[in-house]
């Protein structure tokens, strides 16, 4: 795919934005809001005035659309300079809720829903994985029985990303006749967060501090019947359609959380001085800070790569085996920064408040989550017909 100047411009100009605004309005808080388990509900306003909680989504629904490639200079950018997969996860959590709803919801559930997300008025989640099923989507256990002009939902979610904030919760369950099992008995329904029967309780977790991620159960929970998400049975495969973004998302972050561990290695080695000279005159730190350029350069080119097969409607069997792969290569490659800028920063980068310590803490949600790299290794093996 051809990049043109003005598109070029637009990445340029957006991603600039981004890290003024990362810069600004994030970093210097982040410390404070991983020890408060949270961030204010105001940055959502001010995310969605920057125009960046609507990007990607349809202009009638109050959306901006855009390229993946764009897509991914906004997430590449708030992760170099805001450095927080906290404010990454909650913030954007509608980027896994609201496109099942965008896809096979009503228009008149789009225009209640989409709307005020966007406007960051409201809170979109995502709820699919189960304390028995993790990554096994298809033994999920959780049902919704038909009950009139109502479904009525019973089970339980877990480690869902703004699980206690939500507003809106886009929910896997199994239609049917009692007992039904497999991929081809689930469904997906959108449910408000105001239903009585639904409670949620607050995990705590190694990384993401100021992302709220929650056990949720659902007791008799009343849905009208008009939340459902495409047909029942139908949301197996729209779940597995929406891994592909998911991935696609997490994969631009993972590179832009490897770049912020370079910057913060980089400017230590510089100012840091050891046994007669400075830390980057030696030659053991040059080479750590040369191999890290060298994963981000691939990832970087790789993540263009898939981007723009995408963006040229590309996506058979083979794309999605990279996304899978990349996914993988792109959360190796964070590993591997935040280790080595970690040991660059030595003593220091063993320090709450630098970023090498937090993403340090972050690379193993990002490595498990949106699909586990044994399983993503599994897909793409099959994707390519190995």
């Amino acid at each position: 795919m051809n990049i043109s100047s003005s598109d070029l411009d637009a990445l340029a100009d957006l991603g600039e934005s981004v890290k003024r605004f990362a810069q600004r309005e994030i970093a210097p808080h982040v410390s404070q809001w991983d020890d408060a388990g949270e961030f204010p509900h105001a940055l959502y306003r001010q995310a969605a005035e920057m125009g960046l909680l609507a990007l990607g989504y349809p202009e009638a629904l109050g959306g901006t659309p855009a390229s993946w490639r764009l897509r991914n200079a906004m997430t590449l950018a708030l992760c170099r300079y805001g450095g927080s997969g906290g404010v990454l996860a909650s913030l954007f959590s509608h980027n896994i809720g609201l496109p099942p709803v965008l896809a096979h919801g009503s228009m008149a559930l789009q225009q209640a829903v989409i709307p005020p997300v966007l406007r960051g008025e409201k809170i979109a989640a995502l709820a699919i994985t189960e304390p028995g099923g993790g990554s096994d989507v298809a033994a999920l256990r959780t049902t919704a029985r038909r009950d009139g002009a109502d479904y009525v939902i019973d089970g339980e979610k877990v480690f869902i990303t703004s699980g206690m904030r939500a507003d809106f919760i886009t929910v896997a369950v199994r239609t049917g006749e009692a007992g039904s099992k497999g991929a081809g008995g689930i469904s997906m329904i959108l449910l408000p967060g105001d239903s009585p029967g639904l409670s949620r309780s607050r995990l705590e977790k190694m990384g993401w501090w100021c992302s709220d991620t929650a056990h949720l159960r659902f007791d008799g929970v009343r849905v009208p019947a008009s939340h459902l998400l495409g047909e029942e049975g139908g949301g197996f495969k729209i779940i597995m359609g929406n891994f592909n973004g998911e991935r696609m998302g997490m994969s631009a972050a993972a590179l832009g959380f490897a770049q912020a561990c370079y910057d913060e290695a980089l400017d230590w080695a510089r100012q840091r001085k050891a046994f007669g000279s400075m830390l980057v005159d030696k030659q053991v730190i040059r080479h750590k800070l040369v191999d890290m350029q060298m994963r981000i350069a691939s990832t970087q080119a790789w993540v263009d790569a898939v981007a723009d097969r995408a963006d040229a409607g590309d996506q058979g069997p083979d794309w999605v085996a990279h996304v899978c792969m990349l996914k993988n290569h792109a959360t190796q490659t964070m590993q591997f920064c935040a280790d080595q800028a970690v040991q660059i920063l030595g003593g220091m980068g063993f320090m709450r408040g630098t970023k090498s310590e937090r993403i340090y803490r972050e690379v193993k949600v990002m490595m498990i989550g949106g699909g586990a790299e044994e399983i993503m290794k599994d897909l793409a093996a099959r994707q390519l017909g190995l």
